[in-house]
């Protein structure tokens, strides 16, 4: 009954889960984000949160979306913090909760354990989250919305040991029980003692002497001396020659002690039965601390996953916009990631005067991954996942997500790929509006190129007379002419090497590109003549059409190459003219300084040739006089040529000879210390010669002042006199007077 309860309740959740959902299960398909879920319900864990992860689906308002990223970017943040987010494992309650709904049910001992686990996880996480919340300001609002009470925890915690077994003091009837069972135990014990020590001694028990039967002590008696030992006989050996007997001194304590085991167990069940109708009232209370730490794993492998693939939360606008710059389909990067190969990142932008991109060009380019990585990338933002583009990108919310990808025939359908695809065109045409973002690829393929490629021209301004935004890849001509012709539509292309046919990679916004169809033929060894009976059969409009859009990818292929040439020579050469500049000014300003001290020079000059003929006057007249005033006359001469400067300038000039003679001052210092060196090593007296001493020279100890006469010499060893006392000291400390 309770199962089926509970199945009924479930279905309808899922079926009012599923009428909220506008992005359905086909196209979470196509885009394959079932995969991206079992990535992520990988780093759960917790099999409550490896289900919970495995059934995440796209938020249904904008409003719920940013605090999801929000929360998801601050647990990413913790890794990286010092404030590290504690441990949120739990096991699992679910049969515990059962168990509350059924009246007069009794929860067992490890229900209680693991309904502590739950309650004191989620009591450690709302403490860290308050103590932290400038921090966690997204996860703290989260946390704050559970309503945590410590009844439910003391309560258990006051019948349970931190092991999990019932207290002694859980009852006073429970601590006599235990305190008797305690005592009979010991006289269990006592009496056996003295009972086997009696009995060995009389040589009635075997070697063996006692043993366990029936978690009983009992004797290991000899068979022949049976008889002579007073108890319950239990059983013996396979031989027969041992019996084991319990003596009739603790017979009696025993039946007492199970006795009181019985009691014993009475009473837990007792008090276990007062303990869940105790916590029966608070079992959503349970279910919520729960449901609190299911969704916190979901979190944390969102987290964990964003980090695998470089996950960052870009710009969210509330206008129709979407700018993917960088971005990678995060499924072919983990993949790529492990075999240790390159992924190419596209950048894409769908905005109001440009909300429909048809993409072209040969097949293998990267169309079919360009546009399941935005579809995919948007179907996770709304998941509230981050997802690995740069963080300057922008998106929006979509009410809708359509996609159309692959052939999807289906045989127990009977649908052929055009069947199939009508089919989805309907449903497009039903559900496509300013909200929606469509995915289509190799629109209007499945049926007559011409006729085909007419109706899917006659769907695509359907679209966008309804301002949808959405990307699709063809091959049709009429569909790139429309997307050429419509003013708020934009034609891309991968780019393709034109040399190699090697595709780049890369999407190249506002031209169509070719199929390359002969091209793609001739290198894969295709006749010359059967291309050119190939050619015959088209019309020669067509060929020219694919031609000269061919020869316009071409051309911009080697623009590109040569805009990349010429952007590398335009750097080399400015980072060489910034050089020549640096070295043009440090040149200047040494000419300058040059010509400054050369100047000085010169006058100096000048001056002591004047002073050198007044000094030769004087010398011949000895007319101090007329020397005086010579000299007078020069220094207002001199002193006349001189500016005054204001007082600004005066400070710049005064700064300027400052700076000037500490720079003179540190070489001066610098010479004066080289110098000091070279004399002093200069004054090193060369090494005195030595000299070998014998007995009676007058000697002293090397930087020593005492004199004294050698006694003896013996083995580089001399014995010193110094009139008051004698030393032994080595020869090699010693030098003569």
């Amino acid at each position: 009954m309770l199962v089926t309860k509970c199945y009924v309740r479930c279905k309808i959740i899922d079926f009012l889960w599923n009428a909220m959902i506008r992005i359905d299960k086909k196209t979470l398909e196509d885009l394959e984000f079932p995969s991206v879920l079992q990535q992520v319900s990988d780093f759960c864990i917790t099999d409550p949160g490896k289900e919970r992860a495995l059934s995440i689906v796209p938020f249904v308002t904008p409003e719920e979306i940013a605090p999801e990223l929000h929360r998801v970017k601050e647990f990413v943040g913790s890794f990286d913090g010092d404030n590290a987010i504690p441990n949120h494992g739990f096991e699992p309650v679910f049969k515990e909760l059962q168990m509350l709904d059924i009246e007069n049910s009794t929860l067992e001992t490890s229900g209680f354990r693991r309904i502590v686990s739950v309650s004191e996880t989620t009591r450690i996480l709302l403490r860290f989250f308050k103590k932290f919340e400038e921090f966690y300001v997204y996860l703290n609002s989260f946390s704050e919305e559970v309503n945590y009470s410590p009844l439910v925890s003391e309560a258990i915690q006051k019948i349970f040991d931190k092991y999990g077994e019932v207290k002694d003091d859980a009852s006073s009837n429970l601590a006599a029980i235990r305190r008797r069972l305690n005592s009979v135990k010991g006289q269990i014990n006592s009496s056996f003692t003295k009972a086997l020590t009696r009995y060995h001694q009389a040589d009635y028990l075997d070697e063996i002497r006692e043993t366990i039967v029936d978690n009983r002590r009992v004797l290991a008696v000899k068979a022949m001396h049976r008889k002579k030992i007073r108890g319950a006989v239990l059983g013996n050996s396979k031989t027969g020659s041992i019996v084991y007997i319990e003596p009739q001194e603790t017979l009696e304590f025993t039946n007492e002690l199970s006795s009181l085991i019985y009691e014993e167990r009475e009473e837990v069940k007792r008090i276990l039965k007062a303990l869940t109708e105790y916590i029966r009232p608070y079992r959503d209370l349970i279910e919520s601390y729960q449901d609190y730490l299911i969704t916190f794993d979901t979190l944390y492998a969102k987290t964990k996953h964003a980090i695998v693939i470089n996950g960052v939360l870009p710009l969210l606008s509330k206008t129709k916009r979407l700018l993917l710059v960088k971005a990678f389909h995060p499924l072919l990067f983990v993949a790529n990631k492990k075999r240790k190969e390159k992924t190419f990142p596209q950048s894409i932008t769908l905005k109001p005067d440009g909300r429909i991109i048809v993409i072209s060009g040969p097949n293998a380019g990267g169309k079919s991954i360009t546009l399941k990585t935005v579809g995919l990338l948007q179907v996770m933002l709304q998941s509230g996942m981050l997802i690995p583009v740069e963080p300057q990108s922008e998106l929006c919310f979509f009410d809708r997500v359509l996609t159309d990808i692959g052939d999807n025939q289906s045989i127990e359908n009977h649908l052929s790929t055009y069947s199939y695809r009508l089919k989805m065109m309907n449903h497009f045409l039903k559900k496509c509006n300013k909200n929606t973002l469509f995915l289509i690829d190799e629109f209007g393929t499945g049926s007559d190129p011409e006729l085909g490629g007419a109706l899917a021209e006659t769907f695509l301004e359907v679209f966008y007379e309804r301002e949808a935004f959405g990307i699709i890849t063809t091959h049709y001509a009429n569909l790139k002419l429309l997307a050429n012709e419509l003013p708020h539509a934009v034609n891309a292309n991968m780019q393709f090497d034109s040399r190699s046919l090697e595709p780049l990679y890369k999407l190249h916004l506002g031209e169509a590109g070719s199929s390359f169809t002969f091209e793609v033929a001739q290198k894969n060894g295709i006749p010359f003549s059967l291309i050119n009976k190939s050619k015959k059969k088209i019309e020669r409009g067509k060929i020219r059409f694919d031609k000269t859009i061919s020869n316009l990818q071409k051309e911009r292929s080697k623009l590109r190459k040569t805009s990349e040439s010429l952007e590398t020579s335009e750097k080399k050469a400015r980072l060489e003219s910034k050089q020549l500049e640096a070295v043009n000014s440090k040149v200047q300003d040494k000419l300058e300084s040059f010509q400054e001290l050369y100047d000085a020079n010169q006058k100096l000059i000048s001056l002591g040739k004047k002073f050198d003929t007044l000094s030769e006057k004087y010398f011949n007249n000895k007319e101090k006089r007329q020397l005086m005033d010579e000299l007078m006359k020069m220094v207002m001469v001199e002193n006349s040529k001189r500016k005054k400067l204001t007082p600004k300038v005066k400070k710049v000039v005064k700064a300027k000879e400052r700076r000037v003679l500490q720079e003179v001052e540190k070489k001066v210092e610098v010479i004066r210390v080289r110098k000091k060196k070279e004399k002093a090593e200069a004054k090193k007296a060369p090494p005195k010669p030595k000299v070998t001493l014998k007995i009676g020279d007058r000697v002293r100890m090397i930087d020593g002042r005492a004199i004294g006469t050698i006694d003896t010499l013996e083995k580089n060893k001399a014995v010193v006199n110094y009139g008051m006392f004698t030393t032994n000291i080595s020869v090699t400390e010693l030098e003569k007077v």
